[in-house]
């Protein structure tokens, strides 16, 4: 079974129902559910949808969202070592995507799925986006 990286924006593609990328964020965590695919996201992910699902949600709603959420996708974690390596690469210019793709290759990923492809195109394992991935398991 593959292991999937998701990026902060396919989950809040997921739970915010952001048009036009809603159906395949779904479609990726509907396999996930059915234990056909395993997604994970890194605890940096649950912490920034947390902030902002409270843009346009109370505290108890996004916190019932990211509970429901917890029960389909794996959090991985974000510990000293990857944000060193994150710290000291020089392949990414925003921090968070460094920290996102040294999370997926500590924690043996095969994939990232990201929307931001051009954010992770010196990124040591394959990147898709959602559609790119759904074709390739079609």
């Amino acid at each position: 079974m593959k292991k999937l990286l998701i990026d902060t924006n396919i989950v809040i593609d997921l739970l915010a129902k952001r048009e036009p990328y809603y159906t395949d964020a779904a479609i990726l965590f509907s396999l996930a559910d059915k234990k056909k695919l395993k997604l994970s996201v890194s605890s940096l992910t649950f912490a920034s949808t947390n902030y902002i699902l409270l843009r346009v949600k109370k505290a108890y709603e996004a916190k019932l969202i990211l509970r429901k959420f917890k029960l389909i996708a794996n959090v991985l974690p974000l510990d000293d070592k990857i944000i060193g390596l994150a710290l000291n690469d020089n392949d990414f210019e925003d921090f968070e995507d460094g920290l996102q793709h040294f999370t997926a290759i500590e924690n043996n990923q095969d994939v990232i799925i990201t929307r931001n492809l051009k954010d992770f195109k010196k990124s040591k394992i394959p990147m898709m986006n959602p559609e790119q991935y759904l074709r390739t398991i079609n």
